[in-house]
């Protein structure tokens, strides 16, 4: 894909002025039922009932995710679904032995990886210019780049379940290594970690740890 013209350019940025003026109009801020759902009162969840996970909502969670901002729109992350017993018997193979049933009977387990290869689609995610020589024959800063950004969409990615209705569980208590090797094997990709989601059995929730007041975590300068 070659590079938007001046006047092309000119025209995508007004295009996206004039959208986001609508959204913002149209919904300011979201009330606080809103933010309940997708953060403050949320939970991570590791019990599960049997109702299943349809796929057009995990379309529908990607498609939100994907719209989430990444440096240089470079949308490393990538996103495994694992919902077959045998799929799932093999995913098992990488688990703590305490997380192997919060897995197992999750609906759908989601492997959260990145490209290391990302950059090589920049032509058409980032259609501005070519920005692939600020990756091409440098390893080290390719991989820090997809490792924080895939995290990054990742974070989009258990808000948006959340937005949609469902419940998540990450979970990190695995093998890097045996994952990547079983799913990944001959590939760019590498995990970085584990999401259950499902509808959640909430008689096995406890009470909500603590979070730090403001004062403790933030400052200015």
């Amino acid at each position: 894909m070659t590079a938007l013209t001046g006047e092309a350019l000119a025209r995508a940025r007004a295009e996206a002025q004039e959208a986001v003026r609508k959204v913002r109009i149209a919904c300011p801020k979201l009330d606080d039922a809103a933010i309940d759902l997708i953060l403050r009162d949320a939970r991570s969840h590791y019990a599960w009932t049997d109702r299943p996970v349809p796929r057009e909502l995990l379309e529908e969670i990607y498609e939100i995710t994907a719209n989430g901002p990444t440096s240089m729109n470079c949308c490393p992350a990538r996103f495994l679904f694992v919902e077959s017993a045998e799929a799932k018997a093999r995913l098992a193979k990488s688990l703590k032995a305490k997380n192997i049933d919060k897995m197992m009977s999750a609906p759908v387990t989601v492997i959260i990886a990145h490209d290391l290869d990302f950059w090589k689609e920049l032509p058409f995610l980032f259609p501005h210019e070519d920005r692939r020589p600020h990756f091409e024959g440098k390893p080290k800063h390719s991989e820090t780049t997809a490792f924080r950004n895939g995290t990054l969409q990742a974070a989009y990615f258990m808000i948006a379940a959340r937005a949609v209705g469902l419940d998540t569980g990450a979970m990190s208590g695995f093998s890097n290594e045996i994952v990547d090797e079983e799913f990944f094997g001959g590939s760019t990709l590498r995990s970085n970690f584990l999401v259950n989601l499902g509808y959640a059995d909430e008689s096995a929730l406890f009470q909500k740890l603590p979070r730090f007041p403001f004062d403790k975590a933030c400052k200015f300068v």
